[in-house]
């Protein structure tokens, strides 16, 4: 059966019942309260104080939420309140929320870092090292807008390959002149905006050459974020036949089959729901995907906006599906997931969405890094404001993004 990592996040948050979290949104103040009561917290602010980031080492430097609009502001990332509080280690994975967070793929296959040399591709067998669930990054520097960290660590792959692997992430708020720019449009005083980026680098510390015959690593960036029943994905394609292109969406079988009024895909665009309520996740090759995710929230009036490095002509990527593979480097560059009730009468693991993006696969010589920018923009503010955000970004009006599950095909 094809499965992946937020399947088995979700058999064991049904296991486990205390990892249910809040579902209402809370102020950047009282999250920021929260987590410093149970670890620490780097908060990275603009000179105004309005544009902070909190970031936590102990979680391998993981941004946990955002504001644009200081402690009193909404905090824009998901977090786990009733985890963290338990004080609980889980076995599989622990999921503690955050905006942007550090993985390592692949998941699945034969050269899988979370199963054992032999191991069934069973949950039972599943594991998140630990390097990137639950020990901490090391502190390397920290500024008022920007901190360092770094690690250093073994993994050996499914196949029984060894990886000595050192990483520097660094995570860095972005002022709002450079963030406009990134965007694509001049400054508006009518939107308030909060953007950060983390910079991922991985290097080969050992003494042989990552191959793809005995299996590559990749950085992998994911996101979570509050939903809301008004909440849309929407994820800008390039246009083409199949043939070429491959498919508009890799769709994940170990969900289901997600029903006409949840998943809509047209020539230049996908729309997927981030209401919470229904488990779901689709994926965007990498022939596909044009380097950009977006998300609106017409009831609270935010826009967020994903943007990620993605090299021009490269499309090994590695598959993290739950099976000993044909193509292991035939995987996304881009996913969306929706939470929601693994079945009838059982909790949701958040509720939450995701909006993630992942590296190339790494072939890398002894001493050689690969490098992977993750950029996150909150804005908020009028809709004819963000409406003109939306149109430079994902190609698409806000009225269309509002009515794209409404209209008629």
């Amino acid at each position: 059966m094809k499965q992946n990592l937020i399947a088995a996040s979700l058999m064991l948050m049904t296991t486990i019942a205390a990892t249910t979290p809040r579902a209402s949104a809370a102020s950047f103040g009282d999250d920021v309260a929260f987590l410093k009561s149970h670890t620490d917290v780097i908060v990275l602010s603009d000179k105004k104080g309005e544009s902070k980031v909190a970031v936590v080492p102990a979680w391998q430097g993981r941004v946990m939420t955002s504001t644009a609009g200081s402690d009193d502001g909404r905090s824009f990332g998901w977090v786990n309140r009733e985890l963290i509080a338990s004080g609980n280690i889980l076995p599989h994975m622990n999921a503690f929320g955050g905006e942007d967070r550090f993985w390592l793929g692949p998941e699945g296959g034969q050269f899988s870092i979370f199963f054992a040399k032999g191991a069934k591709f069973e949950f039972a067998n599943w594991f998140t090292p630990a390097i990137f669930d639950t020990l901490p990054f090391n502190v390397v520097s920290r500024a008022p807008t920007k901190a360092v960290f770094g690690t250093k660590f073994g993994l050996t792959n499914y196949s029984g390959t060894r990886f000595e692997v050192a990483v520097e992430r660094e995570v860095q708020l972005i002022a709002p002149s450079t963030a406009w720019k990134d965007l694509g449009l001049k400054a508006d005083k009518d939107v308030s905006l909060v953007a950060y980026a983390s910079n991922n680098k991985i290097t080969n510390k050992g003494e042989e050459a990552w191959k793809k015959e005995t299996g590559l690593l990749s950085i992998w960036i994911l996101g979570m974020f509050t939903p809301s029943p008004s909440v849309t994905i929407v994820v800008p394609i390039k246009p083409g036949p199949e043939s070429e292109l491959g498919s508009k969406i890799t769709a994940y079988a170990s969900f289901g089959v997600i029903p006409p009024e949840r998943l809509k895909a047209e020539e230049n665009l996908i729309y997927f729901r981030g209401d919470g309520k229904f488990r779901s996740k689709i994926g965007i090759n990498p022939k596909r995907s044009k380097g950009v995710l977006g998300a609106y929230d017409a009831d609270n009036k935010v826009l967020t906006i994903v943007q990620f490095d993605q090299p021009a002509g490269v499309t090994d990527y590695v598959n993290s599906l739950w099976e000993l593979q044909k193509n292991p480097y035939g995987g996304d560059v881009a996913n969306s997931y929706n939470d929601g009730p693994v079945g009838p009468g059982q909790p949701p693991m958040g509720p939450f969405f995701e909006m993630e993006s992942s590296s190339p696969a790494a072939a890398l010589a002894p001493g050689k890094s690969l490098t992977h920018i993750h950029r996150t923009f909150h804005l908020s503010g009028p809709e004819p404001a963000l409406d003109r955000v939306a149109r430079a970004t994902l190609g698409v009006s806000l009225d269309e993004i509002k009515s794209a599950f409404t209209k008629q095909n």
